[in-house]
């Protein structure tokens, strides 16, 4: 035991600022007052909080939010289930919470925290958008899931619409590029920037409507959320806690693997480098976490990959919550310092198998056996193990959370719509705005070419009736003056004075006479 309290001890003692997450257990027992804290400064290292449904990960996620807010650092949270908004009122007491005050030898105080609500669905909350300009080819490219050959096609356009001040703001505006680039603009595009291929643009144009049936319109248009609104104080220096309404997006796991990467990608563009700070600028925690990853394309995996890699040094911690590590894919939780486990379950021995090789994701410790406990512990128990401030793993730790201070259920409609109706960023961000775009420079642009085209064909008939006549005078001049018109013409006089009686010689004859 005493080898325990030591080791612990002198794992969890951070000289900077750190959170509180709980109290370590010995012996399935809690041992009071021995804290359990997590290093603020390492916590850009990224995360992991896994376990079976029932075993306390909302809850585990509430307390982290808490201790950010309270630590100066604002989050923004994915909440799928719903089950997060309770964080912006206080909570109440209970026996179970006065039992862990006294076993964490805590000051419990049931305190509300401030909140934003966000939305990129139909989910009341401020609109979160940003320009088709503002994703960019590449990103855009990943999205969609197109091949090298369309990814140029896209880059191509890209080029031509701000070469010629086209603002590309909505999918409305892409879809019309792309349209034009092989009708009416197809000439002009190709002479200035390489032949343009139809099956390209049309393969394109299938993946921005399967985009669109999911509802991925909404992530496009005016005005454009700006990142930077998610990293506010309030009064009291608080860390704004930004809750994404998600509930809808379940059965759409593509837009949301397309959100989150074009969110990263925003954010990793838009925050500047970060040196060894005390703490993070902004934390990002991602519930059910296996959306993410589970039907995003190779491309998309390694772009978020990369992102997760190079996120951190702007001083952003990311957080994946799922049932399993084995949702996150090896090379990402392979980044993650952080990690919280919670119980989970081996009803067959398929489950037995994986809980072992999970029990290898742990640093080895001569106090537990990793691979029983994971299966034993209770709800709001954990498996702990962090970085310390030297950037090395701590001691693997059982732990006995710590109770949220906020209500551990829903707000209502109507606290909801009255945090809505204060907020500063819905009053921001929740407004159309219909500016002059690609879709109706590019609409213009045609209507005035066919108009031009229909003046063009009006005046072409009476240029040819003109010409007709002037070729038809002439003719007939050439005609009237030639040797056989003569004849004829003798011949036709001679038979027409015939029909009067009178010869052509007899009338000579009669002239002749009378001048005598």
């Amino acid at each position: 035991m005493a080898d325990f309290l030591k080791t612990i001890s002198d794992s969890y003692n951070f000289k900077g600022d750190s959170v509180l997450i709980g109290c370590a257990i010995h012996d399935t027992q809690p041992v009071d007052g021995l804290q359990i804290r997590v290093p603020l400064k390492t916590m850009n290292r990224h995360g992991l909080i896994a376990g079976a449904t029932g075993t306390g990960k909302t809850k585990s996620l509430q307390v982290l939010l808490e201790e950010f807010s309270q630590a100066g650092v604002p989050s923004l949270v994915m909440d799928i289930k719903g089950d997060l908004s309770g964080i912006g009122a206080p909570g109440s007491r209970n026996k179970i919470v006065t039992l862990r005050e006294g076993h964490i030898q805590m000051e419990w105080k049931e305190k509300g925290f401030p909140i934003e609500f966000l939305t990129i669905s139909d989910e009341p909350g401020t609109r979160i958008r940003s320009t088709v300009s503002e994703f960019g080819p590449v990103i855009l490219s990943k999205i969609l899931d197109i091949n090298p050959t369309q990814e140029g096609v896209l880059s191509m356009l890209f080029k031509y619409s701000d070469d010629n001040k086209l603002p590309l703001l909505n999918l409305d505006d892409l879809k019309s590029l792309l349209r034009y680039s092989i009708e009416d603009g197809k000439k002009e595009i190709q002479l200035e920037y390489g032949l343009i291929s139809t099956s390209s643009i049309q393969a394109i144009l299938r993946r921005i409507t399967a985009l669109e049936q999911q509802g991925g319109g909404r992530l496009f248009g005016e005005p454009s959320f700006d990142v930077a609104d998610l990293c506010t104080l309030d009064s009291d220096d608080q860390g704004k806690v930004n809750i994404i309404r998600l509930t809808d997006i379940q059965s759409k796991p593509s837009l949301f693997s397309a959100f989150m990467l074009s969110l990263l990608a925003e954010v990793f563009e838009v925050f500047p480098e970060s040196g060894d700070d005390s703490k993070p600028k902004l934390m990002i925690l991602i519930d059910e976490a296996h959306l993410l990853f589970r039907e995003a394309s190779k491309d998309l995996l390694e772009q978020i990959d990369i992102i997760i890699k190079l996120i951190r040094s702007k001083g952003i911690g990311i957080i994946f919550i799922t049932q399993t590590p084995n949702d996150i894919p090896e090379n990402i939780l392979g980044q993650l310092g952080f990690k919280l486990q919670h119980a989970l379950r081996a009803f067959t021995s398929k489950d037995r198998k994986a809980i072992n090789l999970m029990a290898q994701n742990f640093p080895d410790t001569e106090f537990y056996n990793t691979q029983e406990l994971i299966t034993e512990m209770g709800i709001g128990e954990a498996m702990i193990t962090v970085l310390n401030e030297k950037g090395r793993p701590t001691e693997l730790v059982h732990t006995l959370m710590r109770p949220p201070y906020s209500r551990m259920d829903v707000l209502t409609d109507d606290e909801i719509n009255e945090i809505l109706g204060k907020s500063e960023l819905s009053q921001k961000y929740n407004k159309e705005i219909d500016s002059r775009s690609a879709h109706e420079i590019l609409v213009e642009r045609i209507n005035k070419s066919n108009e031009e085209e229909e003046e063009e064909k009006e005046k072409k008939p009476a240029s040819r009736r003109k010409t007709s006549t002037r070729q038809t005078v002439g003719t007939f001049e050439k005609i009237m003056k030639s040797p056989v018109a003569n004849t004829v013409m003798r011949e036709l006089t001679r038979g027409i004075l015939g029909v009067f009686g009178i010869s052509t010689t007899t009338r000579r004859r009669r002239t002749t006479s009378r001048r005598r």
